[in-house]
């Protein structure tokens, strides 16, 4: 895995209970497959 370490995920506290969370985003063409899979609710097939 040659990810940087900027893409995975990651919690900096602010203080007072405030924290930044940074994670990867997702890859195109999983959340496309994703999307073909699933069936929307409520649709007529």
């Amino acid at each position: 895995m040659a990810e940087s370490t900027e893409k995975l995920y990651k919690a900096e506290y602010q203080g007072s209970g405030t924290f930044i969370i940074s994670k990867p985003k997702r890859k195109k063409m999983k959340s496309r497959q994703a999307k073909l899979k699933n069936v929307t609710r409520g649709s007529r097939r």
